[in-house]
């Protein structure tokens, strides 16, 4: 019945997410997920609120989380904007910030959801490549544009672009919106919020999908100058108004309050994360040096995707990716230490 589409639908090409299958009992190394629950916290304070008040309205600003969130990094409030998901605030931020009519720039490798963005919003975009090394030249990115954006770490290379790198970029850049997207940032980087207060053109977006393992609760955040965090509110306020239940802003707000067990966990995943590659490299791989809760990795005699065929035989869900440059690489998230072992005794089997 695509008769009653608006004519633009019918070119757009959704994002695919990762599988999320049915089947009990996988190791599912395929999504980026945390392999600790949330903070206990977070869950005693979402508990305490399921309660007849679900009968009200939300806060339709998230006060109680932007002043977490601003306390946690030592930013004031009007500096945060908080939405469903980091994908939601990307969304605010595309529609608000990159429509000036020249292209948007990224990464030929990157996260598949920038050019989606780009089809939905009608932006221009030109994808930038990355060296030989999967790594960001900043000195390919001094050209017209009508804003930048990356993951730092990249993502699916887990590979990490250093903060003075990012200020060049910045520098270069004074007229235009530099977006760094942080969802794995905690795993191994330093967030560029502390550059916020100095670049009045830098937006910093995060997730509590991975680090504080709420992705479930689809809860994301942006930090920047006042003037890009009211760009977004405008947008928000155009579109939803009350983004964020009562249960997301104080589950939320306590996963960053709570720092002894989110500093734990991120520990965990990064402790397990090395250990994962070394049991790799030992099979044989090459694995891309990775700040984030995953790997990507290839073997030099064997295909990707026979590999990743191979492993859902055994029970083991690991990310393969089609596009050309990267066709012989796998993603492979950091599980638990149950779960990392099954996958290096399902590869050795293979």
């Amino acid at each position: 019945m695509s008769k009653f589409w608006s004519p633009f639908v019918k070119d757009l090409v959704p994002y695919v997410p990762g599988e999320q299958p049915k089947l009990a009992n996988l190791v599912k190394l395929n999504t980026n997920e945390n392999p600790y629950g949330p903070s206990p916290k977070a869950l005693a304070a979402m508990r305490e609120v399921l309660d007849d008040g679900l009968r009200l309205y939300p806060d339709p600003n998230g006060d109680r989380l932007k002043v977490a969130v601003a306390e946690f990094y030592g930013i004031t409030s009007q500096q945060v904007f908080v939405g469903n998901g980091s994908d939601e605030v990307l969304a605010h931020a595309f529609h608000g910030l990159f429509q000036h009519g020249k292209p948007l720039l990224f990464p030929d490798v990157t996260y598949s959801f920038y050019p989606v963005y780009c089809g939905l919003y009608g932006i221009a975009f030109e994808a930038l490549a990355l060296d030989g090394q999967f790594q960001i030249r900043v000195e390919d990115y001094a050209r017209p544009n009508g804003g930048i954006i990356f993951p730092n770490p990249n993502a699916p290379t887990g590979c990490l672009l250093a903060l003075e790198a990012i200020e060049r970029l910045l520098q270069a850049n004074p007229d235009s919106v530099v977006l760094v997207d942080e969802a794995y940032i905690d795993f191994g980087g330093e967030s560029a919020v502390g550059l916020v207060g100095r670049y009045p053109n830098l937006l910093v977006t995060q997730t509590l999908s991975k680090s504080r393992s709420l992705a479930g609760l689809r809860v994301g955040v942006a930090i920047g100058h006042p003037d890009l965090i009211e760009a977004l509110e405008r947008i928000k306020n155009s579109f939803n108004s009350y983004p964020l239940d009562r249960l997301a802003i104080v589950g939320a707000a306590v996963a960053f309050e709570d720092r002894a067990y989110f500093e734990q966990t991120c520990q965990a995943v990064v402790s397990s994360r090395e250990q994962v590659v070394a049991g790799l490299q030992g099979l044989g791989f090459e694995v891309l040096p990775s700040a984030a809760n995953f790997v990507f990795a290839r073997h030099p005699q064997r295909d990707a995707l026979q590999i990743a065929a191979a492993l859902r035989e055994r029970g083991v869900l690991v990310r393969h990716f089609k596009q050309a440059r990267i066709a012989q690489f796998l993603r492979i998230s950091i599980g638990s230490p149950a779960q990392n072992q099954a996958l290096l005794d399902a590869l050795g089997a293979l």
